[in-house]
């Protein structure tokens, strides 16, 4: 006889996320890994940060005080693709000639060619998470994926869309990410936004939060999105705070912006970086972890439905430091408990 799952005992050898014994058939959600960084034009490691969250997740305690226990409607983390492991240190070596050059022009034809094998690769990924999310909203799962770097949640934010035309995308990032092909690259984790923006129909709004770097091509952009983008920069909400205004209040603003259904972008650099000192373009401020739960929260007690979620840009330290994946891990529980409160 199989022993009775207890959640208040240490992780089993060999369990599953967060200690779980879940298959894909018995979830409720189901977290897509997708170790994929190759366009990262900073810091790295993103692409190692599904498994560290996997690893890291086994230390977290199951019960929640604000949602409860999310473990009881099954949780499980899909197999890291070795497929796309291989293609993506095949497109980083492709990406890493483009990158020392500072991009790509129109007199190098090799940094063209390289350059287009990366957008051939991303496009590759862009369709197998695409698929992976589709094929579990369409059997009724909640689907999150784990990042990778930023540009990896183009494909889910499309099958979102699909599923749910209409929804707005809760962007949460120290970065615009509306870069147009930065660097050459299509697909770069500084265009997800764009690419969701320009490409992706069923998106009504994006609604940017704790943005604090943004280049003038990029607030240009919002101002000519005629408010289908919004962004709420970190200095400004710090600002407001500093006269009086609560995050509280804050938050209503944010969460009044956005339309029913919501998809959960969070790139983990959104947050203050003493939380996630090792993702690949760390900014000094951002949210503090308990400013993001509350962000969440708000979502969902003001009626809104999370229908889709993906957490990127966790990137473990070099020497194996488990801080980022840790951190990770938890935010990654807030947002599932939270799509499951949402009724999402």
């Amino acid at each position: 006889m199989a022993t009775a799952f207890d959640p208040s005992a240490a992780a089993l050898p060999g369990s599953g996320v967060y200690g779980l014994p879940h298959s894909e058939e018995e979830a409720g959600v189901v977290l897509v890994p997708v170790p994929f960084e190759a366009t990262t034009s900073y810091g790295g490691g993103a692409a190692r940060g599904p498994e560290a969250i996997r690893e890291a997740s086994r230390q977290v305690d199951l019960f929640d005080v604000e949602t409860g226990r999310p473990y009881e409607a099954g949780i499980h983390m899909l197999p890291s693709p070795a497929e796309l492991a291989q293609l993506d240190r095949a497109a980083r070596v492709q990406a890493e000639l483009v990158i020392a050059e500072g991009g790509v022009s129109p007199d190098r034809p090799d940094l063209l060619a390289a350059a287009a094998r990366v957008n051939a690769a991303s496009e590759r990924v862009n369709g197998w998470v695409e698929g992976q999310v589709s094929r579990l909203l369409a059997r009724g799962k909640r689907a999150g994926v784990v990042g990778g770097d930023h540009a990896v949640s183009y494909g889910a934010i499309a099958a979102v869309a699909e599923a749910h035309p209409g929804v707005g995308v809760l962007h949460l990032d120290a970065h615009a990410d509306l870069r147009v092909a930065y660097e050459g690259f299509t697909f770069s984790h500084a265009s997800i936004m764009h690419n969701v923006a320009e490409r992706l129909p069923g998106v009504a709004r994006i609604v940017q939060v704790g943005i604090r770097d943004q280049s003038d091509a990029e607030a240009a952009y919002v101002e000519a999105s005629g408010g289908r983008v919004v962004t709420f920069h970190d200095q400004l909400l710090a600002n407001a705070r500093f006269e009086g205004e609560t995050w509280g209040a804050q938050v209503a603003r944010i969460v009044a912006a956005l339309p029913r259904d919501v998809h959960l972008s969070f790139d983990i650099d959104g947050l203050d970086p003493v939380l996630c000192p090792h993702t690949g373009t760390p900014v000094p401020g951002g949210l503090s972890f308990q400013m993001a739960c509350a962000l969440l929260r708000g979502v969902v007690e003001s009626g809104r439905r999370i229908v889709g979620f993906d957490l990127v840009e966790v990137a473990p330290g070099p020497e194996g430091d488990e801080w980022d994946a840790n951190v990770g891990a938890r935010l990654l529980y807030k947002m599932i408990g939270w799509t499951l409160r949402s009724g999402g």
